[in-house]
């Protein structure tokens, strides 16, 4: 079993309460708009990290992380990119990733808005955590915890740090 601290969309903010929530989890997923390459870095020396960039990253944040990432952990197959719309209407570049590398669970950011569903027509969970920076037009900051266990996801919790701003 690992337990897993999913972000996204910090914009350079990266809120104390990270470490106090994520302080019992085996890795952190980013996904994307990190806005710093020493905020990703931060994360790292607190725990694994696996990240995507997103629209708003630099160049020197690009050239360490990729825009997708496509990887198995016990036993679930995980695709994550930012910029990947939701059930129903999936952003273009998204579409590939979803059609070409079939998955159980696909993460993305971008939109703000923190949504767990199940997408029926392509046989997924999909995940957004939301955005946990002080950026952008969302009141509330989300993060997601949760655990995977032999293919099976369990025990998510959203977790709100706050309104924006604050």
């Amino acid at each position: 079993m690992v337990r897993i601290g999913l972000i996204s969309d910090t914009h350079g903010y990266l809120d104390p309460l990270v470490f106090t929530y994520f302080k019992d989890v085996d890795e952190i997923w980013h996904a994307g708009d990190a806005g710093s390459l020493k905020l990703l870095d931060d994360l790292k020396a607190f725990k694994p990290l696996r990240a995507v960039y997103g629209n708003i990253d630099n160049a020197t944040l690009r050239r360490e992380w990729p825009r997708d990432m496509r990887f198995d952990i016990e036993g679930l197959r995980v695709v994550m990119t930012h910029i990947g719309g939701r059930p129903g209407n999936y952003a273009k570049p998204a579409l590939p990733l979803i059609l070409n590398n079939p998955c159980d669970l696909f993460i993305c950011g971008h939109s703000h808005i923190c949504l767990v569903k199940r997408d029926t027509q392509h046989g997924f969970l999909y995940m957004n955590p939301g955005a946990a920076g002080q950026h952008g037009f969302h009141h509330m900051r989300t993060l997601l915890r949760f655990t995977i266990d032999r293919g099976k996801l369990d025990s998510l919790e959203v977790v709100e740090l706050g309104k924006r701003g604050n």
